[in-house]
Formats: structure tokens, sequence, C-alpha cells
């Protein structure tokens, strides 16, 4: 009897594993001839998934400036790579290599420098060849220093006046966007700001004649540096912006922009939030830049969007309507392999008492690394 009981103890323990471990079920594995159950071994990924050369990488600001307690903090809690403002131009391959040099020793990698050139480039102003001269000169230097991203902007005006702070959850802080609402200040929505006299209007067909001979001047220089531009669209995509037309601001311009010099150096920085405020999903925009090989550096945040375009609010990360999840799954099945970085921090008690906001940017590093691991995971082929 006592033998019976403990056979029946065994087949029974046997048995649970098996449900624990869902085998069970429309898929159960096949009884074996004394009436245990086969159980699979489970389909295991070692951990902790991490970066690799076909994966995207993600990535943290950093300042020229800051203190090496942030730089070594940024190290401590998961990143490897930073990116960064470059200093002005002219930049040379000796101080390129020297700052790259500094986060290297602190085991950092600088995947993204963004260059800063005078508006003579935007506006076809006297001095434009020559502007783009030490462009070209930054992009020799940084591809030398083994940098593979050059970021830069392209606004004839950036229409920051249509900001406004928005209450979020417990208290934080959003940022709020409305392209028609009248500041209280000034009686004026941003829509009907007139131009600067350091910013004069332009029209669209002014603002592509001068990116289109800027990008053949400078995308020759960066192929052979072995350096992708990466052009960051509007942000805000404001329809006008100080009386001057924008070429950024649309699914459409982005398309248009590559083909006026038909090379993976001549790329953008794929902003899922941009790519939602302009009322377009975010998912189908990453799908065609990839297709086209165009995303050269990628910003990971999340927005409400209440009238594309004009009206929006930036949030967390977590509680927008981007589906944060399904854009990362197609950058990691799409092999996308450069930075990814979890920007536009929220305000919050902590970043408030303490002062700067690098609280909340380590919130959001840290939940887009912990999508982008379970991302990895399944793509690596888990199964629970």
């Amino acid at each position: 009897m006592k033998d019976n009981r403990r056979d029946f103890i065994k087949k029974g323990t046997s048995l649970a594993a098996a449900l624990s471990l869902g085998a069970v079920g429309a898929s159960a594995s096949p009884l074996v001839s004394d009436n245990t159950v086969a159980v699979p071994a489970a389909h295991k990924v070692a951990w902790p998934v991490i970066e690799g050369p076909d994966t995207p990488k993600m990535t943290m600001n950093v300042g020229l400036n800051d203190p090496m307690s942030k730089v070594k903090a940024i190290k401590q809690f998961g990143a490897d790579y930073v990116h960064m403002a470059g200093p002005r131009l002219p930049w040379t391959k000796e101080g390129i290599q020297t700052i790259v040099d500094k986060y290297k020793a602190e085991g950092l990698t600088v995947i993204n420098m963004m260059v800063n050139f005078s508006g003579d480039i935007i506006h076809a102003g006297s001095g434009r060849d020559e502007e783009i001269k030490r462009v070209q000169d930054a992009i020799v230097a940084a591809g030398a220093a083994g940098i593979p991203v050059v970021e830069y902007n392209f606004y004839a005006h950036r229409l920051g006046e249509g900001y406004y702070n928005v209450e979020g959850r417990g208290g934080s802080g959003y940022l709020g966007y409305d392209y028609n609402r009248v500041n209280p200040k000034t009686g004026i929505a941003p829509k009907d700001l007139p131009p600067t006299e350091r910013e004069p209007a332009m029209k669209k067909e002014e603002l592509w004649a001068n990116i289109a001979y800027f990008l053949k001047a400078v995308i020759p220089v960066a192929e052979k540096a072995n350096v992708r531009l990466a052009l960051h669209p509007n942000d805000p995509p404001a329809p006008i912006s100080r009386g001057s037309e924008q070429i950024m601001k649309s699914f459409a311009d982005w398309k248009h922009l590559f083909d006026l010099v038909d090379s993976p150096a001549n790329g953008m920085t794929f902003d899922c939030g941009v790519s939602t405020e302009i009322g377009e999903d975010a998912v189908e925009v990453a799908k065609y830049m990839l297709s086209r090989n165009r995303i050269n550096h990628v910003h990971f945040r999340n927005v409400i969007v209440e009238a594309p375009s004009t009206k929006y609010v930036e949030t967390f990360p977590d509680n927008g309507q981007v589906n944060m999840f399904a854009v990362m799954q197609t950058l990691v099945r799409g092999k996308y392999k450069f930075g990814i970085f979890a920007e536009h921090p929220r305000a919050n008690e902590i970043d408030k008492e303490r002062g700067g906001d690098f609280i909340s940017y380590i919130y959001n590093q840290a939940y887009a690394r912990g999508v982008f691991q379970s991302v990895l995971t399944l793509e690596k082929g888990y199964k629970a």
C-alpha cells in the first residue's frame, strides 16, 4: 500500500511539474510507458541580454563640462554609450579624440556628437561655403576618432514659444504644446508670431535648395569618413514658425530628404514622439526608414496628441499613446545598431530637491533598457 502511495505521489509530482511549465494542454507532451509525463526542457535565453553588433545601443546624454560623478553614474546605471553636443566649430582630430578618450577611460563609447553651425548654411549667407568647410572638417575629425554618427538641426526657426507646463500624474511636470494657444502674457498665439531680425522668414523652396546644397557638399565627405549624418525632424512640427515654412515637419518631408542624396549617410534621427505628434504611426515610420537604411539615431519618448502637429502633451514613456514595445521591437528586428536615447525628462520631486533632471533621465533609461531586454529575449526565441 505504501509503495502504491509513493508511486502515486511520484507520478503526481511529475504531472504538477509539467503543468507548471505549461506542458499540458493542446500541445501537451505524451505520457511515457510508466504514465509519467515527458517534460521538454524549457527554451532558455542566457541573461543578461545586452547590446551586440546588430542591436540598438542604449545611450545617455552628457555635457562636455559635466562632472565626472555624473559620467560615472551613467555607467553605473547601465549605459555603455554616450552622446553629446560637440564643441564649437572648428573641430580638430586631436580635440575630438581627447573627448572620446575621456569617456573611454570610464568604459563609455561616444556614439553620436551633434554639430552646431551658423545660420549662413541655413539662410545661404555670405559665409556659407566657409562654414560648410568647417562642417566637413568636423565630420572627418569625428570619423578619425571612431564616432559613427554626427547629428544636426536645420531650423529656419524653432517655435518653442508654443510650449507650456501641464501637471501630470502625482503632480509631476508634463510639457504641453499648442500652436493656437494665446499666451496670457503677450496676448499672441505662437502661430501669429512675426519673424525675428536674426531669423528672417523663409519659404520652403529656399530651405530645400539650401539643405540640398549642404548635403551634396558634406555627404561624400561623410561616406569617406565612415560617418552617418542624422538630421533631427522639426520639433515642434509647427506648420509655420515665425513666418518661416518648415521642411522637416512631415513624413513626406522626411522621405524627400532621403531622395536629395541617396546614401545611408544622409539619414535622420527617428523620433517616435515626433512621428506621433504629426499624426503618423511611429512603427510604420520606423519600418519605412529602416527599409531605406536611414535611421542613424533614435529618440525614444512618448506623447498624447489632441491635434496632429499643433496640440499635444509630452508624457512619461510608459503612459503616452506610442506603443513603445512595438517601436523597440521594430528597431531590433530591423537590425538597427546605433544609439537609442530615452529623452525628454519629466519634472519630479526628487529632481526639484536636488536640482537638474538626472533622476528623470535615469527613469527613462531604465524603462528603455527594460523594454529592450524584453524584446531581445523574445527575439532570441524564449517561450514561457
